[in-house]
């Protein structure tokens, strides 16, 4: 097995965190290059599209709220990679993504271009009810890749590693 390019799925949260480490440590193992994706979910925003004297929606319903809404995320995506680089690069060579849309589909995307060996994604461990609303990004793209990801679960409490290639 050849790894040369790891994708390295992140969020601001400390399960990112955790798998970010682990591929940033895989990377330096295997001499692999990485990318690091961040994926910028749109928010859904409730906006009153309706002309308060006729009732009728209004066709023009976007405005500075949402350009200066947009803005904030790519800056705060571009925060939280550049954290992540400067904190576990060391020594490996790192592109990285930021897009807009579904992350399961973003991240599955950037490796594609990426042309990776290898996604490295977090997980939180959610079930029942939880996973069913909020869905699981982590299910996605092992369910949909065409390369192996290497799940990296995180338990409160607990800093062992515990992880399965699937693919």
């Amino acid at each position: 097995m050849q790894i040369k390019k790891i994708i390295i799925g992140i969020d601001d949260s400390k399960y990112a965190e955790h798998a970010a480490k682990y591929g940033f440590d895989l990377a330096r193992k295997f001499d692999a290059v990485v990318g690091v994706v961040n994926i910028i979910e749109p928010v859904v925003t409730p906006m009153d599209t309706s002309d308060n004297l006729l009732g009728v929606p209004l066709a023009n319903v976007g405005g500075p709220e949402e350009i200066d809404l947009i803005r904030s995320q790519a800056d705060s995506s571009e925060n939280l990679i550049r954290r992540t680089v400067d904190a576990m690069a060391e020594g490996v060579q790192v592109t990285y993504f930021s897009e807009y849309g579904s992350t399961a589909d973003g991240i599955l995307q950037c490796a594609k271009e990426f042309h990776a060996d290898l996604i490295v994604v977090g997980t939180h461990k959610r079930s029942g009810l939880d996973r069913l609303l909020m869905g699981d990004v982590t299910e996605g793209i092992v369910r949909r890749a065409t390369i192996p990801v290497l799940v990296v679960p995180f338990e409160e409490g607990n800093l062992s590693i515990r992880c399965a290639v699937i693919g």
